[in-house]
């Protein structure tokens, strides 16, 4: 009869251990498919965190269950030709006004995000939140912008804040009906010259 009760710990014991082994992988899973969706974003995160990856991770967890299922919105082709058209716009005015220019910037794309569907301006963490969840390798560039707005960084700084800023223009504006090098071989002709220009000249802001 104690053989019996042996044999039956024993086999309890197999059991929870093999439990406990397949429940790992999945933790991994876990951890490694929110790095691998949010990327840079994801180290962003830890960092703020102080290295706390289960905090960060519950964080970006929170991000994907608001934002994940959301449905962007198309642009219309006189929307988005609006758009690429005041970007160029933007980027010409950088050579005589770096500041205004890259204020004027952060705005458009503000509200390029809320006509494709994202949380609106006026609340802006809840904007970059989702953002972050759909477009996490660009989303940086447009805290740059921001943070380049109310900094004191010179003209480089800003120059640097609008190259990093085009990448979610470029996303933005672009659709799945729509040729994203298009708009972006578009977008980028002509300003990033006068932005290169502008930095030759070595002129403050």
């Amino acid at each position: 009869m104690s053989t019996v009760v042996i044999v039956i710990v024993i086999a309890v014991i197999l059991i929870a251990v093999a439990a406990v082994l397949v429940r790992r992988p999945g933790k991994r899973a876990g951890h490694g498919s929110l790095k691998r969706r949010f990327g840079p974003e994801y180290d962003r995160v830890v960092a703020r965190h102080d290295g706390d990856t289960k905090a960060a991770e519950t964080e970006l967890g929170e991000r994907v269950k608001r934002h994940g299922s959301l449905q962007t919105r198309p642009l219309t082709a006189e929307q988005r030709e609006q758009y690429v058209a005041r970007w160029a716009g933007l980027q010409e005015q950088f050579v005589d006004s770096p500041r205004t220019a890259v204020a004027d910037a952060e705005q458009l794309l503000a509200a390029l995000a809320g006509d494709r569907g994202f949380p609106p301006a006026d609340d802006r963490e809840e904007q970059l939140s989702a953002l972050s969840v759909h477009h996490p390798g660009q989303i940086d560039g447009y805290r740059t912008l921001h943070r380049s707005v109310r900094g004191e960084g010179g003209t480089e700084d800003l120059r640097t804040a609008m190259l990093e800023a085009r990448a979610l223009f470029g996303r933005l504006v672009a659709t799945e009906a729509h040729d994203p090098e298009r708009v972006r071989s578009r977008e980028q002709t002509g300003p990033k010259t006068l932005l290169m220009r502008r930095h030759v000249k070595g002129s403050g802001a």
